[in-house]
């Protein structure tokens, strides 16, 4: 009897030891099912360049509109738009005809004055020896001197006369005063041109250096001053087309005014790009690239931060949970976020299951480091 009520015991015993494993068993699978398997990086503090974006607009170095200096009706175009031109080649042509007739009159009249002159003088010396035999009085000969100096300002005055004449005449052909891209030519033969003309003949850009004019404001202004007298400017100024490439020459970056604007609270600036091969034209957009270094930075990729109501957080592992992390972001690339404040680095930051993880949720995690 007592055989018996001991092996009834040992067997109930047996009992609860194997439902005690299976529930524990059990319920450890239930929490190994319910955890998420997810990625971490272990964050490490590094360097970094940072650049900034502003949109500007380009301009060649010497941007010049062609304007007629004489008034008449247009003889001749040399050029065709969008053709490149030298520096002192000829793009227009005034009719001459009545400039060159103010040229012969006004030489007429120079050879006139200079007739004149010449009787003067020679009334002068032939008084000359006669006031000194006491022939006639110094009077006459005092006549006459006044008569020579006056016809000599008449010749200086003709002479002027047809140097003005002529350079009218040479203002009928107009050149380019700089070498450069041809723009639009709005007139066309027999149209009547004046210096008054609201419009130009043409404007002529010379772009083998280029102008990217762009705003900056107050705040980046002083950090860009900053960081010019520090070692953390590069000097890597990069500008960005239209077309999302790269320029392939680095620019240098200058004030392109001494005030800031009241009204908007910026400052003009230009980027200055080499042009050889005349990629970049006048009137064209692009995006310039500001580049600077950034020390002892802790980088977190914007894919593992979440963004409630404009206040950032992370997931940072905690054993086998995850803790949600308020973090300060003070900067940052197309790619990552720059943090201040939050976490440090060595701590484990979750870089997927950003929209399922929670506070205090269980996860199986897969650590690697940080790039």
């Amino acid at each position: 009897m007592k055989y018996k009520t001991g092996y009834w015991a040992l067997s109930i015993s047996i009992a609860v030891m194997m439902y005690s494993c299976n529930s524990g068993n059990a319920q450890e699978n239930q929490i190994q099912a319910a955890a998420t398997p997810t990625d971490f990086i272990q964050l490490k503090s590094g360097n970094a360049d940072v650049s900034t974006g502003y949109p500007g607009s380009i301009e060649g170095q010497d941007n010049v509109d062609i304007k007629a200096q004489v008034t008449g009706y247009l003889d001749a175009v040399y050029v065709k738009e969008g053709q490149y031109v030298n520096k002192g080649q000829a793009l227009f042509k005034i009719n001459p005809s009545i400039y060159n007739e103010q040229v012969n009159n006004s030489d007429a009249a120079l050879k006139a004055a200079l007739a004149s002159q010449a009787t003067a003088k020679l009334e002068v010396d032939k008084l000359k020896p006669l006031v000194e035999g006491n022939v006639v009085s110094d009077m006459q000969l005092k006549t006459a001197q006044s008569n020579y100096h006056s016809a000599s300002a008449q010749v200086a005055q003709a002479r002027a006369a047809l140097g003005s004449s002529k350079i009218n005449a040479d203002f009928t052909y107009i050149k380019a005063p700089v070498s450069g891209y041809i723009g639009r030519i709005p007139n066309r033969i027999g149209n009547l041109i004046s210096p008054s003309d609201t419009s130009p003949l043409t404007t002529l850009s010379n772009i083998s250096l280029v102008n990217v004019y762009f705003s900056m404001n107050e705040a980046d202004f002083i950090t860009y001053s900053k960081m010019s007298a520090s070692e953390n400017h590069t000097g890597n100024i990069e500008l960005i087309l239209a077309d999302g490439s790269v320029y392939s020459y680095k620019g240098k970056l200058e004030n392109a005014s001494g005030n800031f604007d009241r009204t908007t609270g910026s400052i003009q600036m230009k980027a200055v790009f080499q042009n050889p091969d005349k990629l970049l034209r006048a009137g064209g957009t692009a995006r310039v690239m500001i580049h600077k270094n950034v020390d002892a930075v802790l980088k977190v990729p914007k894919t593992a931060v979440k963004d409630i109501q404009d206040k950032f957080f992370v997931y940072k592992l905690n054993g086998k949970k995850v803790k949600m992390i308020p973090v300060e972001v003070s900067g940052g690339t197309p790619q990552d976020y720059f943090v201040s404040s939050g976490i440090k680095a060595g701590d484990k930051i979750a870089v997927n299951r950003i929209d399922v993880l929670t506070d205090g949720a269980d996860v199986i995690p897969k650590i690697t480091p940080a790039k």
